[in-house]
């Protein structure tokens, strides 16, 4: 057991803040004392399909509901467009997947796209079908649009089409073009839109297919792509790609905790499937109320990654599903572990392996770097207690086959008493824990790792959140979110990988026909169709991850001041034991060796500034300027807008009167990291 090194918690107080002022905190950086290296893994991304996150998010895929699948009943997001006097009306062929009509024989375009949509045309005008898109279709100028769809028609009907994007009341046309559709049996068709450059960018817009004759239509995989990161033709959005790639995020863990899981052995990721063209791609049901279309696939995600010059974690399915579903450990769990060993064969595998030439066919020739692989997720919630042989029966066979791989066990954190779960070095490389929380139990746990035994195995915090504020967090969010941090750079012996979870949510509400976007409250990132923002957690973990060295620096604490709970932080999220008084102030020092640069990151929780008196030991010179980069907010509950993006931002400005000893103040409710150097 390593003794607790970050702070002594004064128990004086009996009520509000505890006076400290007379005597002024300080922090003293032990440069000639032995630090632990810092992983090159720390900081990364955790992703799933929630909050629609990937459809109607990252994924650039406009259309809603493209293989009419979200509905059996209905076709969700579509409608239908009369005007000049025209009549028809729409219906799905083939929706109901347990009760298939007599004629989808026909109608079926193949074993992935069995539901279509059926436009009558009575009464010639204009008639048609209109996409509402996710929330909205954005339209910007100077834009080029690819779209896409597959067409069959009655004889009478066979001609031009319109395709156009318009305004939501059919007045305003921003785009638009034409296609003949030609009698027979399905075809594809495929145009660009382009808009003018004088247009205003609105997200007010329907994509929209029409004609001026009576006949029969059928439409399947309706498709609008606008431009998309390093122009991939199935890509995903470049302001959220760009987003991430400001983090400087090392690794995505992929594809996500439930949605790996979901509800059902049938209905947790079905990776096969997700490969190949999207008229391959069934879809599936996920488990936060929507299906996913699974256009973002595994070989996209692993795009993803290659786009940002990032590592996958890859996350395999172990047995476990959400509503308990679970394969007991022998022969039935075999299957699984053969499926997790061709998917990890066909990230890696060459020419030569079954499933590394069908990634050559997919279109990526060259195998993909992967270091990790965790199998399965939060699979503690197994009430048949039978994840240690599962997992055991999976590393043997991984093991066996790919002897460089570090596993992942994802039974990790605490157990009801506050007590670390065992997990020895000998069975799990990293175990993987996660801790939702309010502020406060961030706070009052950033010396979690403090105390850890460091004899077991190292960990992952693969899922981790400070729960205030929706949809994204505020500035108080951001305060717990930095604390916990600040205690996971200090511990970063033990420490190797951590992410933050949710990253995305489409923040916008009930609409009359669609419900809220998001289901998970205090996200990373948000955004609408046609803007996005970063919340103060985000810009406090681009903080974080922008300014961090290659090893701990020890620190002494002295004179930290301190608080007393008050009635709101006595909520619990998943908490350990609650402490009735917890500092205001948390650090973490590392430093660069190749650089000489030092990171002093301070958090001020306090309503108050606090100065700091800060020396720096075991150096010859420290330079006398530097620079400074402060995030704060006027009230812990201030937050950031898809109206107002920038309330709260990062500002960065020089500072001097750097040396061996300096002070200073730190404003209330900030996060603040200084970057000198050593000399």
């Amino acid at each position: 057991m390593r003794k607790p090194i970050f702070f002594t918690l004064l128990a004086c107080a009996l009520t509000g803040w505890v006076n400290v002022q007379a005597q002024t905190p300080a922090l003293t950086l032990q440069l000639d004392k032995p630090g632990a290296a810092v992983s090159p893994t720390f900081y990364g991304l955790m992703t799933e399909e929630i909050n629609h996150s990937y459809d109607g998010g990252l994924y650039a895929e406009l259309i809603r509901n493209r293989v009419f699948k979200d509905n059996a009943d209905k076709p969700e997001g579509w409608s239908t467009v009369q005007d000049a006097g025209g009549k028809g009306n729409i219906m799905l062929i083939g929706a109901n997947e347990h009760n298939v009509p007599a004629d989808q024989g026909r109608n079926a375009i193949n074993d992935a796209l069995t539901t279509c949509l059926k436009l009558t045309v009575e009464t010639a005008g204009r008639v048609g079908i209109a996409n509402e898109g996710f929330w909205g279709i954005p339209v910007k100028p100077s834009t080029a649009y690819r779209a896409s769809f597959y067409a069959k028609c009655d004889d009478n009907a066979a001609g031009p089409l319109t395709v156009s994007l318009e305004s939501n009341d059919g007045k305003t046309v921003f785009a638009s073009g034409k296609v003949t559709i030609e009698k027979g049996y399905w075809q594809k068709y495929q145009l660009t839109l382009n808009t003018a450059a004088g247009i205003k960018p609105t997200k007010d817009a329907r994509f929209v297919i029409t004609t001026d004759r009576t006949g029969t239509y059928f439409f399947n995989l309706v498709s609008l792509f606008p431009p998309t990161f390093n122009n991939r033709t199935n890509g995903n959005r470049p302001d959220l790609m760009q987003m991430m790639g400001a983090m400087k995020p090392s690794f995505l863990r992929l594809p996500g905790g439930n949605f790996l899981e979901g509800d059902y052995f049938t209905t947790r990721f079905p990776w096969k499937t997700t490969l190949g063209p999207l008229e391959e791609r069934p879809g599936h049901p996920g488990c936060w109320s929507y299906r996913a279309s699974d256009g973002m696939g595994l070989l996209e995600f692993l795009e993803w990654c290659e786009d940002l010059k990032i590592e996958p974690v890859l996350a395999v399915y172990a047995g476990y599903s959400l509503k308990g579903d679970f394969v007991p450990p022998g022969p039935l769990l075999k299957p699984y572990i053969d499926e997790a060993l061709e998917e990890i064969e066909y990230v890696t595998g060459g020419a030569n392996t079954v499933w590394g030439a069908r990634r050559i066919k997919d279109g990526h020739p060259a195998p993909f770097k992967l270091q990790f692989v965790e199998i399965g997720n939060e699979d503690g919630f197994d009430r048949a207690k039978s994840y240690s042989q599962r997992f055991d029966q999976f590393a043997a066979a991984i093991r066996a086959k790919y002897p460089q791989l570090k596993l992942i066990s994802t039974v990790g954190g605490k157990d009801g008493l506050g007590s670390r779960i065992p997990a020895p070095t000998s069975r799990y490389d990293l175990v993987d824990e996660h801790y939702y929380r309010t502020a406060w139990q961030m706070e009052e746990n950033a010396d979690q790792y403090d105390s850890y035994d460091r004899n077991g195995a190292k960990i992952f915090v693969g899922e981790w959140a400070t729960r205030e504020g929706a949809p994204t967090t505020n500035m108080n969010a951001a305060l717990g979110d930095a604390a916990w941090m600040t205690g996971m750079e200090r511990n970063a012996d033990l420490i190797k990988m951590s992410c933050y979870a949710p990253l995305f949510v489409n923040v916008n509400e009930k609409t009359e026909e669609l419900p809220r976007a998001w289901q998970w409250g205090s996200d990373l990132i948000g955004y609408d169709a046609l803007n996005s923002y970063g919340s103060p957690s985000y810009h406090a973990q681009k903080m974080f991850s922008n300014n961090l060295g290659n090893q701990v620096v020890p620190v002494v604490a002295t004179n930290i001041p301190t608080k007393k709970a008050g009635k709101q932080d006595s909520t619990n999220v998943r908490s350990l034991p609650k402490k009735a008084i917890i500092p205001t102030l948390f650090y973490a020092v590392t430093k660069d060796t190749k650089t000489g640069s030092i990171f002093i990151k301070v958090v001020n929780t306090a309503s108050t500034a606090q100065a700091v008196d800060i020396a720096i030991n075991g150096a010859a010179k420290i330079a006398s300027s530097g620079t400074i980069t402060t995030l704060k907010g006027d009230h812990p509950e201030d937050t950031n807008t898809i109206k107002d993006p920038e309330k709260i931002v990062p500002a960065s400005a020089n500072i001097t009167g750097l040396g061996k000893n300096f002070n200073r103040v730190f404003a209330p409710y900030s996060i603040t990291v200084i970057q000198l150097k050593a000399q």
